[in-house]
């Protein structure tokens, strides 16, 4: 199956429009981990098995296995998610954006090298930073739309004078991710829950594209809005958790509560689905 097919399925199977993002900080793990870096391993699978029956994608944070020295970690982990959660996507959020033949290197780093469903690139080099990563038939790639962080305005939402319509930057890059960037039906697009009327206007403008949305949780993003404006039956969107479901406890019962915290958002978007 390719990206999309895979990310329906696992969101029918699992009643599921959550994504559970891995960004370990040794500094914030449980009392028997904290600060040892070479538990992120142990940790990320313990949350893994917790969740894999209660979400539609993971999401793996390559900065933070980077960081820490633990790139054989994060190989070894997307062994494990592959073993313990066939069925679940796995986005690996890297956000890469660079030219020609480093952009086919990071394309094989994060489709053969760790072999990811998608990734997260970011599109403010143009197609051809895209274009590499289009070319592994099957996978899917999320581009940088409208981001939840407050400085995304200083760009994203500025107008395009010379463009036709004057179309803010965030709405021409979901045009073009609809339409003429779409060659293999493989783009997604990434938007903010911090900013639910303009997931709303994504969503008008790529009806039919999955978007990731982060946010939700320790960002403050309403689930209820974020669901209401970009949900629809043509077009899934994967609402990422990360901070909230990771850390809900810091206690031999890290992996329980982590799990309980994902039973709640996922119970909370599956709510706001019915009701939209």
């Amino acid at each position: 199956m390719n990206f999309l097919d895979l990310l329906r399925q696992a969101e029918r199977q699992n009643s599921s429009m959550l994504c559970v993002g891995l960004d370990p900080e040794p500094a914030k793990f449980p009392v028997a981990f904290k600060d040892d870096a070479s538990k992120i391993y142990d940790f990320c699978a313990a949350i893994v098995d917790a969740t894999a029956d209660l979400v539609s994608a993971f999401k793996p944070q390559i900065a933070y296995f980077a960081a820490n020295r633990a790139e054989d970690q994060l190989e070894r982990l997307m062994a494990h998610m592959r073993r313990a959660a066939p069925g679940v996507p796995i986005i690996l959020d890297a956000k890469r954006g660079d030219i020609g033949s480093t952009a086919e290197q990071y394309a094989k780093e994060a489709f053969e090298r760790y072999g990811a469903d998608a990734v997260t690139l970011s599109p403010f080099m143009g197609f051809d930073t895209i274009a590499p990563y289009l070319k592994y038939h099957g996978k899917g790639a999320f581009l940088l739309c409208r981001t939840s962080n407050p400085g995304g305005d200083d760009f994203q939402n500025q107008r395009l004078a010379t463009v036709p319509g004057e179309p803010r930057l965030y709405e021409h890059i979901a045009q073009l991710a609809q339409g003429p960037w779409n060659l293999n039906g493989q783009l997604g697009l990434v938007v903010g829950a911090t900013y639910p009327a303009e997931i709303e206007r994504v969503r008008a403008l790529a009806p039919t594209l999955p978007l990731l949305i982060p946010g939700v949780g320790a960002q403050g993003g309403d689930a209820l809005a974020t669901v209401r404006a970009g949900w629809r039956e043509a077009g899934p969107i994967v609402v990422n958790s990360s901070r909230a479901v990771l850390y809900a406890s810091h206690g031999a019962d890290f992996a329980a509560a982590a799990r309980q915290e994902a039973i709640r958002t996922r119970d909370v978007l599956q709510a706001a689905k019915a009701a939209a």
